[in-house]
């Protein structure tokens, strides 16, 4: 598919935004769109493996399925299972001067919602938010990364056949396109991206008093308490932070452990990633990098950070050669990793982590709040006491205890950054409503006291005034 111009995105924009003043969906709609789209991803299942690992160089089939189609289904059986209880009028309490009359809250459809997402998780980061635009009643328009075109193209295929324009449309196209798009007049847009380009898609927006839900970064730290066994530890912060080869909004982006700790951490965790990936070029287990600019970003970080004094440990348990051009890039930890380098800059987004000593808990929470804020908090630790300090004394988009990214998994839970780390939630009745207009709405009823306020004031009125404002 060619690339749009402006003009065209915008007549789509139009064409949606007449069909939904003209019929908006009700109910039956709404799960009749639902259902079309779990039936085109669940028949898509394999296509979609096959398209991402290409786009990738080598997707995890097992990751794809997990993090990719487990996610969206699951996410649409819940929007289907408690959207008819979320589309009611919410009953409110009418202040006590005001009633008998009544008040309510009435979730209402914007129009036309706009998404832009991104290529580490191409498919849930595009399906999963048109989800929660077409349970609140809205039309989409999408715009998918251009850096996973297969998958892109796939997802295009897809809206095609089970939607009509006006209510879902996919839009293909580089950057220009891109930026095109995010300066339409959409009555909301969801971003998904780093937390540069979200900037900028915020800056466009604005241009038009757009809202948006900006879906970003950051520096998510794990923290590992003094007690916690080693072990276990290691067993999350691998699956956590390898799973689709780092290159996850929400992945561990540095670990702090006790600094008596650091050495055996490093050993530990060695070992266990060489247990998982014992051919790095041929484990199917493992994903590349997805592009050559991406890796030679990871090389170049590495390699400051090593020419400014870290020790670099690359796993490579089966000692092969590994050609750049591969874009197999080697898990990787430091130690003694400079603070001004760009490891402990930017969010480094791919099998990179920098393992950091603490000698107080006092210190390793001051370390983390002298960051951004981050989309997501990683504690091991069984004392309550202190698990309840570290959650009191840091402000982060979510958090895992115990564990790592499976916050991102519950649909009772909103999922969203602070700051420099994203506005904004969504993720169940969260995307419902900020995908809604939540308007509030007073009844009056017949024979009410506020009639004795009206003008012209006398006596009643003094008296009523100065009894209120006693």
């Amino acid at each position: 598919m060619a690339d749009t111009p402006q003009p065209s995105m915008y007549s789509a924009l139009e064409r949606q935004r007449a069909a939904h003043l003209q019929a908006p969906f009700d109910y039956a709609e709404r799960v009749r769109l639902l259902k079309a789209l779990r039936a085109a991803v669940r028949s898509r299942k394999e296509a979609f493996a096959a398209a991402i690992s290409a786009d990738f160089g080598r997707r995890s089939r097992h990751e794809t399925m997990i993090a990719e189609v487990m996610m969206i289904l699951g996410d649409i059986d819940h929007h289907l299972r408690f959207l008819r209880r979320w589309m009611r009028p919410r009953p409110v309490p009418a202040d006590a001067l005001f009633q008998p009359g009544r008040c309510e809250i009435r979730p209402q459809a914007l129009g036309v919602i706009g998404v832009i997402s991104p290529w580490n998780y191409p498919a849930q980061l595009a399906l999963m938010p048109i989800t929660a635009a077409l349970a609140a009643g809205n039309r989409v328009m999408l715009k998918p990364s251009e850096l996973t075109p297969r998958t892109s193209e796939l997802l295009a295929e897809l809206i095609q056949s089970c939607f009509q324009p006006t209510e879902v449309e996919c839009v293909l196209g580089g950057a220009e396109v891109a930026a095109a798009f995010s300066a339409l007049p959409f009555d909301h847009l969801v971003f998904t991206g780093s937390t540069a380009v979200g900037r900028v898609v915020m800056q466009a927006a604005a241009r038009n008093l757009t809202p948006v839900t900006l879906e970003l970064g950051g520096k998510s730290p794990a923290l590992v308490a003094e007690n916690f066994p080693m072990a276990e530890a290691v067993d999350r912060l691998v699956a956590g932070k390898f799973m689709n080869a780092g290159q996850t909004c929400i992945a561990p982006d540095y670990v702090l452990v006790p600094q008596a700790q650091r050495e055996s951490f490093v050993r530990t965790m060695m070992a266990e990633i060489e247990r998982r990936y014992p051919s790095l070029m041929q484990s199917p287990d493992y994903t590349t990098i997805v592009s050559d600019r991406h890796y030679q970003r990871l090389q170049t970080l590495v390699e400051e950070a090593e020419q400014g004094g870290a020790r670099v440990f690359r796993a490579n348990p089966a000692g092969e050669p590994i050609p750049a051009e591969s874009r197999v890039f080697p898990p990787t930890l430091l130690l003694d990793t400079p603070a001004d380098c760009g490891l402990m800059r930017e969010e480094i987004f791919g099998p990179v982590l920098p393992v950091l000593g603490y000698t107080s808990l006092e210190g390793a929470i001051a370390h983390i709040n002298g960051q951004d804020r981050p989309l997501a908090l990683y504690l091991f630790d069984r004392d309550p006491a202190r698990a309840e300090k570290v959650l009191g004394a840091t402000i982060s988009g979510g958090v895992s205890i115990n564990d790592t990214l499976f916050h991102i998994a519950q649909s009772g839970l909103p999922f969203g950054g602070v700051g420099p780390s994203g506005i904004g939630h969504y993720h169940g009745p969260y995307g419902f409503d900020a995908l809604s207009k939540l308007k509030p709405v007073f009844k009056q009823a017949r024979w009410h006291s506020m009639g004795l306020l009206n003008p012209p004031y006398r006596r009643l009125a003094d008296f009523l005034a100065g009894f209120l404002t006693r």
